[in-house]
């Protein structure tokens, strides 16, 4: 549970930067008992994780909308991913129930390779789905999975952005890594992609793919931060290209499930030295535009 003092410290970080309030396209709100199998994951560093993990805002629902809100945080998502069948079609139904009832929350959907996945897809769509959200280092999938060519058609043609995790941190698997997104891009080359983590570690190769495609953005969620640099440090090789990419990068925090306050962030991106016009568009005018907020 957040305390004044966290409050405090991103309300002077917001003082600095000169913003009203923050967009965060990377938080977690998921069914209760979804979350906390997820938080269990979490406890015992499951193989995906690899060392320990604390989770900071364990609370329960209304309580971390009232931190988020708390810290300024004016738009973000309810970011739930499936791991196996049938799962996706019933997670979109909880949150397009959790939009409705949450207004400042960005109406998310989700999907998983299986025959019926495009059919959910376009209901939510048709619902109104703003971004929706997919994990393939969890999944166990590849991307360009023959089950999912209609789905990305039907994602290309709506113009919904879909946040996908697809690089090796903090576990490689078989299908992470910049090739599969570079070779689903080539099918699908208007496809809006949001790259969570920057694609971490692969940061240089993701960087080229952001470049070459005018769709694709990057997240920053736990770039920067201690936790992160001491695994898998952004290159100081390519912060320059950080300032050329600016209108490209949204601030991603992956709230509640950080292991540190949401108040380091913000400070570790604003210690990368970038200037507050690069930090006013990150932590909130490239969102306000992707998402016409």
């Amino acid at each position: 549970m957040t305390d004044q003092a966290d409050d405090d410290s991103v309300a002077a970080f917001r003082e600095r930067v000169g913003l009203s309030g923050i967009i965060d396209i990377h938080t977690h709100f998921m069914p209760d008992r979804v979350m906390r199998k997820v938080w269990e994951y979490f406890d015992s560093a499951g193989p995906l994780i690899g060392r320990s993990w604390p989770i900071e805002y364990r609370d329960e629902e209304q309580v971390r909308l009232k931190t988020l809100r708390g810290f300024g945080v004016r738009a973000f998502t309810s970011l739930v991913y499936a791991h196996k069948p049938d799962m996706a079609a019933w997670l979109n139904e909880w949150t397009a129930d959790f939009a409705a009832r949450t207004p400042d929350c960005l109406h998310t959907a989700t999907f998983y390779p299986e025959h019926h996945a495009a059919s959910y897809v376009d209901a939510a769509v048709e619902a109104g789905a703003r971004i929706f959200k997919v994990h393939v280092q969890v999944g166990g999938f590849h991307p360009g999975d023959p089950l999912l060519t209609e789905v990305w058609g039907l994602l290309q043609d709506a113009g919904v952005p879909v946040l996908i995790h697809c690089g090796s941190a903090p576990t490689a698997t078989d299908f992470t890594g910049p090739e599969p997104i570079a070779a689903l891009l080539q099918r699908f080359p208007r496809l809006r992609l949001i790259i969570a983590h920057m694609g971490a570690p692969d940061y240089g190769a993701f960087l080229d793919i952001v470049q070459a495609h005018e769709n694709v953005m990057l997240d920053t969620t736990m770039n920067f931060t201690d936790f992160f640099e001491a695994a898998d440090p952004f290159p100081v090789t390519e912060r320059g290209r950080l300032l050329e990419l600016g209108d490209r990068i949204l601030f991603g925090s992956d709230f509640p499930n950080i292991p540190y306050t949401y108040d380091h962030a913000l400070t570790a991106l604003e210690r990368l030295d970038l200037g507050q016009d690069w930090l006013r568009q990150v932590c909130h005018d490239n969102a306000a535009r992707e998402f016409g907020l």
